[in-house]
């Protein structure tokens, strides 16, 4: 082989990895599961007790690549009238004029703008919260819980995220009720998501399965929904 062949075929080689290690970093885009991610709250409440409320119904997209954080970007929306303190009353209060201000601001939103990585499973996912038309700087502490097939039809392979991080609430012009609401905001949200179809890798269902001794059949007629948590 002459050495102008020989040099061809290493500058091939070293093509053909460097192609193959960008595509094996490519992050991937997912899509938030609304029904099984979760915004939990607790703020003091007159110096009694911490009150507990969620936000529900979140929608968005991750770009992430379960082999590393590189390309990793979150955009996620959730409703503010999903508030839900366990009370009517509370409920509305909250969401008036002078706190939430749902009817002008029925919606908050983050955008991720850089990724730490601590190690394999966890980082932290600094962004931009908009809340009550305001917006602040956030730090996430994020660990990957799961990336695996869904073990419910349709076997969609699935993301599971934790999270928590604090925020003042004055920070975001929420600032009524001071002696009897906290300022300090502590936020721990629960979040899956799976892959979002559009023909990249990975979009089908991944198979069901092989059934064994300890797995009942499949039901011939369709599952039931899978209940909320």
């Amino acid at each position: 082989m002459s050495l102008r062949a020989t040099w061809l075929m290493a500058c091939l080689a070293v093509l053909a990895l460097a192609t193959a290690g960008h595509a094996h970093a490519q992050a991937r885009t997912w899509a938030l599961d609304p029904v099984h991610t979760r915004v939990v709250f607790a703020i003091d409440h007159a110096g009694f007790s911490k009150s507990l409320g969620t936000f529900s119904g979140a929608t968005g997209t991750l770009a992430f690549d379960p082999d590393g954080w590189d390309g990793a970007r979150l955009d996620v929306s959730i409703p503010i009238a999903s508030l839900d303190l366990g009370d009517d009353k509370w409920n509305r209060a909250t969401l008036a004029r002078n706190l939430l201000d749902a009817d002008t601001h029925p919606t908050a939103r983050f955008v991720s703008t850089r990724i730490e990585p601590l190690d394999t499973r966890r980082a932290i996912v600094h962004g931009l919260l908009t809340l009550r038309g305001a917006t602040r700087e956030v730090a996430l502490d994020v660990t990957v819980n799961a990336v695996k097939r869904h073990p419910m039809p349709p076997f969609r392979r699935t993301a599971g995220f934790s999270a928590t991080t604090m925020i003042s609430r004055s920070d975001f012009g929420i600032d009524a009720w001071k002696s009897m609401v906290g300022d300090n905001v502590e936020l721990r949200i629960e979040a899956e998501a799976t892959l979002a179809r559009g023909g990249t890798e990975g979009d089908a269902p991944d198979p069901p399965p092989a059934a064994d001794a300890d797995t009942p059949p499949e039901p011939s007629h369709p599952p039931d929904p899978e209940p909320t948590p």
